[in-house]
């Protein structure tokens, strides 16, 4: 017991160590390869090299690799949280699974209905890679979120699937709602529908990046502000950022945690919204029906 008590405990340290070398590894390669500034400096991802492929050239961007960094944080959370499940003897960390589960579970089931009770690990996996994906300027990296590339490759993962379910009945059945409530109103719906991702892309974007810019001016506007009012105090106290101290923080707590978190939902519930609404189910179970009755 004591042997399977202590490799237990091992593989527990393993997995806590894949969570957490990610994050280390992305704030060591941004502090071998970040170039030395003076001032403020507001730029978009770098790129850490390029692939050269036949049709067209890959970079390989700042974005790219910090979002595989909370990729493999995140697969080796969810290893450290589901490690060692008991049906007799739960664990405060199984019982933190657990609810995760039974939440997005029931955020599912409430917003998309029965036929889509599947589609909990999705949403789940959106929110957690677009929520720990802004958390990253909190260790002081490059926030994926914070790149249009990233977003829209997952905006245009969502369109596909809204896609799909709306042509659950075929593509004729398709066509023909672009022409609902009126046919004349059709161009509208064709510029509405290739519009869903657009503005799911740039509304998380923005917002992400906006508020780590707003961040960024506040802090060096701090700074002058301290020294010109502070700045005749004798020696060191003079230098010191003194307004710096505290209000950053504050602003971080929204636009970092509360701003990036609360992005994370929206976009899964306009993921849940737009895939759900979209989906003909009256129709689709018609032709359930009508095919079942044929086959008999």
């Amino acid at each position: 017991m004591k042997e399977k008590s202590l490799s237990f405990r091992i593989v527990d340290v393993l997995l806590l160590a894949g969570f957490i070398l990610p994050f280390v590894f992305g704030i060591a390669l941004y502090i071998l390869l970040e170039p030395a500034s003076e001032g403020i400096e507001i730029a978009g991802a770098k790129i850490y090299f390029t692939l050269h492929m036949p049709l067209q050239d890959l970079p390989i961007t700042e974005s790219q690799v910090n979002s595989w960094i909370v990729i493999a944080a995140l697969f080796f959370l969810c290893l450290f949280l589901t490690h060692g499940l008991s049906a007799k003897h739960p664990t405060h960390r199984q019982h933190a699974a657990e609810w995760i589960v039974e939440q997005t579970e029931n955020l599912v089931l409430g917003n998309m209905g029965e036929y889509f009770s599947g589609f909990a690990p999705f949403v789940a996996a959106i929110m957690g890679l677009s929520a720990f994906s802004s958390l990253l300027t909190l260790i002081g990296l490059y926030p994926p979120t914070s790149d249009l590339n990233v977003v829209a490759g997952w905006a245009l993962l969502v369109f596909i699937l809204i896609t799909y379910y709306k042509m659950k009945c075929g593509p004729v059945h398709y066509l023909k709602s672009f022409g609902d409530p009126v046919p004349f109103l059709a161009p509208l719906n064709v510029i509405s529908e290739f519009a869903t991702p657009v503005s799911m892309a740039f509304r998380h974007y923005g917002n992400v990046l906006s508020g780590s810019v707003i961040s960024v001016l506040v802090a060096v506007g701090l700074q002058g502000v301290t020294h010109m009012i502070l700045g005749r105090l004798p020696g060191f106290l003079g230098q010191f950022p003194f307004l710096q101290i505290g209000i950053p923080a504050i602003l971080s707590i929204y636009f970092d945690i509360f701003s990036g978190c609360l992005q994370a939902f929206i976009f899964a519930m306009l993921t849940m919204l737009y895939i759900s609404t979209g989906f003909p189910e009256d129709d689709y179970k018609e032709k359930l029906k009508k095919k079942k009755s044929k086959q008999n």
